[in-house]
Formats: structure tokens, C-alpha cells, sequence
């Protein structure tokens, strides 16, 4: 049952998203599915430049269906910040908004003349959200802020694979999304405190911080064992400081996933009097002795025996899914995730909903992203 406008938390709340890609967007989206009126501030000629970049040669209308991912149920508004009437129209209309965001490189909003202080003498209640790649400080606070570079630079790549494979980073925007994340806590903080004071605040976030932050429990093992760069496992890796049998291994006829379980109920279950030679004490340290004599196990019987063995007994395990098997599973079917979004001109994409649920109701938005410039003239003829 879709949510309506009225039982949405955020209703009343209008943001200003300067930003464009992913991260910064993100976050707008999150708080438009939460309520709030997003308005997405853009060149006049092009607009954010995701409108623009084309995955997987798919568009919705002139844009790319993945710019309608990002900014469904948002509205656009065009200005050139360079020119001197369209930054007072937008100095105007921040004095209207709650809250603003923007992924600039640092130091760019300070001169087109929309930087924290300026925008703070202008509406003192405003939340302002900023969006980096690496901070503001320091040698690579001006390299471009892109996920991969940031998967590159922070580790996260040698953290993946088996440890006779080069980096292998994630398949998506891991850190995009974690930092969308961290922007929206930010934000809904600094509202939560403004209810208090009355004074709004500074939120910044970048990409290289989430990347710490996402691998916090590696990185402190890391961090405690003399700055020792992980050994990641043989076969079957999926976090390179867990003991065997943790990890993912072939099957007669697929993959199958096997978390926490001690060494004798390992050797019971699978009845490998090998896997009984090795004490718990010895899962780290024989690790790839270990889960090379299991994964020869798994390979004598299909996914489905091996599920049928290990989860009444207790054991976590799970089969590794494609995406087409993904979606025929009564799991997904139960999470109703999909929603059909509506260009301005009426077509039609599917895509996701907001992973969250407000008083055990569903977040939908129909709305499709905005064309660019959709609403500039009726927005900047509001009054202030």
C-alpha cells in the first residue's frame, strides 16, 4: 500500500540537491521518499550531468534511466550560479529551504559565492550537507570523487577474491551509496537539534571516510596487528580475518555460502574424519588446509542437499543466487522492492523502492525524474 503525503515524516521540509551522480542525489532521494520536497538545482544547459551518462544503453525519454533512479519525484530548477540574477534568484530561494546539499569539490561553492558561511547568514535555520571524495583537508581533497578511485585508494579492492587474484573491486557503487547514508544521518541530526536550538548546521561526508567506515571491523584488526596487510583465503574468500570454514564454495551444481560454525560440527555434519584432525584453535592458522578439504566435500552433491543437511541443523549457510534466481525467490517476492516509475511524458521503467518502512507502510513514488528546468518558473515566482 503506497504511502500517503500526509503520514510522510518529512512533509513540509523542502531541500535544495545541487549535487549530481550519485552520493549527493542519493541522499536527496532518500529524504524525497521520506517526504520532503527535493528541488534539484541544474545548468541550464544539460543539467547534472547523470541526465547524460547512459549505463547498459538505457534512457527513460531523453535521460538516462539511471539519472530517473536517483531523482525520481524531484523537481528542476535551472540557474547558471555565474550569472549574477539566476545566484540572487537562488540566494532567494535558499531562504526558503531546510536544508541543502551539494557534492562540489571543496572550495568551489565558496567561490560562486554559496559556501557555508554565506549561506548560513542568509537562513540561519538551513541544514547544509557537502559531499567530498576525500575531505576537505589534505593532498586529495581535489581529486575527482568517483567510487572506484575510492574502492582503489582505500584498500577496500584487496579485501575481495581469493589471494591468488589481483584487487577486485565491488561491482557497484558501494561507497556512493554508504556515503548517501552517512549524509542522511547527518541531516536528519542536525533537524532533529534545530527543533532544539533553532540553528541549523554543517554536514560534510565523503567517500574515503565511508570506505573506513564500512570495513571498520577489518580495518581495526588491521590497525591491531602491526599494520600486517590481510592474507586473504585460497579458495572461497569472503572476509579475509574470519576463520575456516567461512566463505563461499562450488557445489555439484552451484555455490553455497557457509558463515560462523565451529570445527567439530563442520566434521560431523559433512562426515569428514579430515576435518576432525584440526582443532577450533587451528581454524585461522590451517585456514586453507581446512576449507580446501570442505570445499572437496561440497563438490560431491548439489546445493539443495547440502541446504537440506545444514539448516536444521542450525548451520548458517545460504546458496549463492544470481539475479534471475534472485527475483523468482519467495524471499524477494515478500519484500515487494519493485515500483514502476512515470517519465513526464508517460514512460514507463521499473526500478526500486525505499528500503524503508514508516508505521509498517511501503515508501512509492511514481514520478519519474524532473526534465530539466520543469519547475523554474513556477518556483522562482514564489515569494519569499
Amino acid at each position: 500500500m503506497p504511502q500517503t503525503a500526509v503520514e510522510l515524516p518529512l512533509q513540509g521540509l523542502r531541500v535544495l540537491d545541487f549535487a549530481q551522480f550519485l552520493a549527493g542525489p542519493v541522499a536527496a532521494l532518500r529524504l524525497c521518499d521520506l517526504g520532503a520536497e527535493v528541488i534539484k538545482i541544474e545548468r541550464p544547459q544539460g543539467g547534472d550531468l547523470c541526465r547524460s551518462m547512459v549505463v547498459n544503453d538505457q534512457r527513460l525519454d531523453e535521460d538516462s534511466l539511471v539519472f530517473h533512479t536517483f531523482n525520481r519525484g524531484k523537481k528542476s530548477v535551472t540557474a547558471d550560479l555565474k550569472d549574477p540574477d539566476d545566484l540572487a534568484a537562488v540566494k532567494r530561494l535558499i531562504k526558503t529551504a531546510d536544508v541543502m546539499i551539494h557534492n562540489f569539490r571543496p572550495g568551489v561553492m565558496d567561490r560562486v559565492g554559496l559556501g557555508y558561511e554565506t549561506v548560513r547568514s542568509l537562513n540561519p535555520r538551513i541544514v547544509y550537507g557537502a559531499v567530498s571524495g576525500y575531505g576537505t583537508a589534505g593532498p586529495w581533497s581535489s581529486k575527482p570523487g568517483q567510487d572506484l578511485l575510492a574502492q582503489s585508494l582505500s584498500g577496500i579492492a584487496w579485501l575481495n577474491g581469493n589471494a591468488q587474484d589481483g584487487p577486485v573491486p565491488t561491482g557497484y557503487a558501494m561507497l556512493d551509496v554508504a556515503t548517501a547514508g552517512n549524509l542522511v544521518q547527518g541531516i536528519l541530526a542536525c533537524l532533529v537539534r534545530r527543533g532544539i536550538t533553532n540553528g541549523g548546521g554543517l554536514v560534510e561526508v565523503d567517500l574515503l571516510s565511508a570506505a573506513l567506515d564500512m570495513t571498520f571491523e577489518q580495518f581495526t584488526c588491521f590497525l591491531n596487528d602491526d599494520l600486517t596487510q590481510p592474507k586473504r583465503h585460497a579458495l572461497g574468500n569472503a572476509n579475509p580475518y574470519q576463520p575456516a570454514p567461512y566463505g563461499v564454495y562450488k557445489t555439484a551444481d552451484g555455490y553455497l555460502a557457509f558463515a560462523m560454525t565451529p570445527l567439530e560440527k563442520v566434521a560431523d555434519l559433512l562426515g569428514s574424519p579430515e576435518v576432525a584432525t584440526f582443532s577450533q584453535d587451528q581454524s585461522f592458522s590451517h585456514l586453507n588446509e581446512i576449507k580446501a578439504i570442505i570445499a572437496d566435500v561440497f563438490l560431491t552433491q548439489p546445493t539443495q542437499h547440502w541446504l537440506d543437511l545444514l539448516e536444521p541443523a542450525g548451520v548458517w549457510c545460504a546458496p549463492v543466487l544470481n539475479w534471475p534466481d534472485f527475483v523468482k525467490t519467495d524471499g524477494f517476492k515478500a519484500l515487494d522492492a519493485v515500483q514502476t516509475i512515470r517519465s513526464a511524458s508517460g514512460a514507463e521503467a521499473r526500478t526500486t523502492t525505499s528500503p524503508i518502512r514508516i508505521d509498517g507502510k511501503q515508501l512509492r513514488s511514481e514520478q519519474g525524474a524532473p526534465r530539466l528546468g520543469a519547475d523554474t518558473a513556477d518556483i522562482f515566482a514564489e515569494k519569499v
